[in-house]
C-alpha cells in the first residue's frame, strides 16, 4: 500500500485501538463506559473522531488544504438540485423495505436531535473515508477495488468503535456488514458524482438517523432489501464510472 495513505490509516487505527484498550481496562476495573457515563462519552468522542482528525492531517499535508477549507467543504450546503435528489433517491432505495412494510415512530424534534447527533457521531467520519481515503485509493486502483478496500478498513474501524460505545454485543454482524457494504457504494457514488463532502455527511447522517428510528415489522422484506441493494450497487458503479469519464474530458 502507498506510504502516503498509510499516514492516514496507521494513526487513525492507532488512535481508535488505543481508546479501545483504555475502554477495556476501565471496564475490567468496574468503571461504567459507553453513553451511560461522562467518561464513556469522552472515550466515544476520542475514538469516533479518529478518522476525521487524521483525514484533516492528510489533507493539510498532501491535499493542499487548510482547516478553514476543510470546514468550508464540510458545510458546503450549496449544490445542484440534482445532487440533493440523488441523496434522497439513495435513501428511498436503501430503506425501501422499511418504508413499504415497516414503521417510523418519532417526533420532528426527536428526529432533528438524532440527525444532529448523527452528524457529530457519524457524518464527521466522511472527512476520513470518502473525502480522503477512497479518492486517494482510486488514483491507484479501479473504483470497485477502492470501494471494497474502504469497506474493509471502515468495517474494522466500526467494530472497534462499537466496542467503545458498548453496542458490540447487540450488533447483528451479517446484516451490518451487508448494510455497510451498500453504504460504501452509496457514499462513494455521492462523492464521485457531486464532489461535495457535505452531501456525503448528509447521506451518512440520514442513514444513521433512519436506522435508529425505523422499525422493520414485516417478514419477507429481505427480498425487497436484496433487490434494492443490487440496484444501489449497480447505480453507484454507473454513476462513479460516468463521473470518472467526465473528469477525463
Amino acid at each position: 500500500m502507498d506510504k502516503k495513505i498509510l499516514q492516514y490509516l496507521c494513526p487513525t487505527f492507532a488512535q481508535i485501538i488505543l481508546v479501545s484498550l483504555i475502554t477495556l481496562i476501565l471496564k475490567s476495573s468496574g468503571h461504567v463506559c459507553g453513553y451511560k457515563s461522562v467518561l464513556g462519552i469522552i472515550l466515544i468522542i476520542a475514538g469516533g473522531v479518529s478518522s476525521a482528525i487524521w483525514g484533516c492531517f492528510f489533507q493539510i499535508r498532501y491535499g493542499n488544504k487548510t482547516i478553514k477549507m476543510i470546514i468550508k467543504d464540510f458545510f458546503s450546503f450549496k449544490a445542484e438540485l440534482k445532487s440533493y435528489v440523488l441523496v434522497i433517491l439513495f435513501i428511498i432505495l436503501d430503506f425501501s423495505d422499511t418504508f413499504i412494510n415497516g414503521s417510523i415512530k418519532i417526533t420532528i424534534i426527536s428526529f432533528l436531535f438524532i440527525f444532529v447527533k448523527s452528524i457529530a457521531f457519524g457524518g464527521i467520519e466522511e472527512i476520513g473515508w470518502r473525502y480522503t481515503f477512497q479518492p486517494f485509493i482510486e488514483k491507484k486502483v479501479p473504483y470497485l477495488a477502492a470501494t471494497f478496500s474502504t469497506f474493509m478498513f471502515w468495517g474494522i474501524w466500526h467494530f472497534l468503535f462499537f466496542y467503545i460505545d458498548g453496542s458490540i454485543s447487540v450488533v447483528q454482524v451479517f446484516p451490518f456488514i451487508m448494510g455497510l457494504l451498500t453504504n460504501c457504494f452509496i457514499l462513494s457514488a455521492v462523492y464521485n458524482y457531486t464532489n461535495n463532502l457535505w452531501l456525503c455527511v448528509l447521506e451518512h447522517s440520514l442513514i444513521n438517523t433512519l436506522s435508529q428510528v425505523t422499525i422493520n415489522v414485516s417478514d419477507g422484506n429481505e427480498y425487497i432489501g436484496l433487490f434494492t441493494k443490487i440496484i444501489i450497487i449497480s447505480l453507484s458503479i454507473v454513476l462513479s464510472q460516468k463521473s470518472k469519464s467526465d473528469d477525463k474530458l
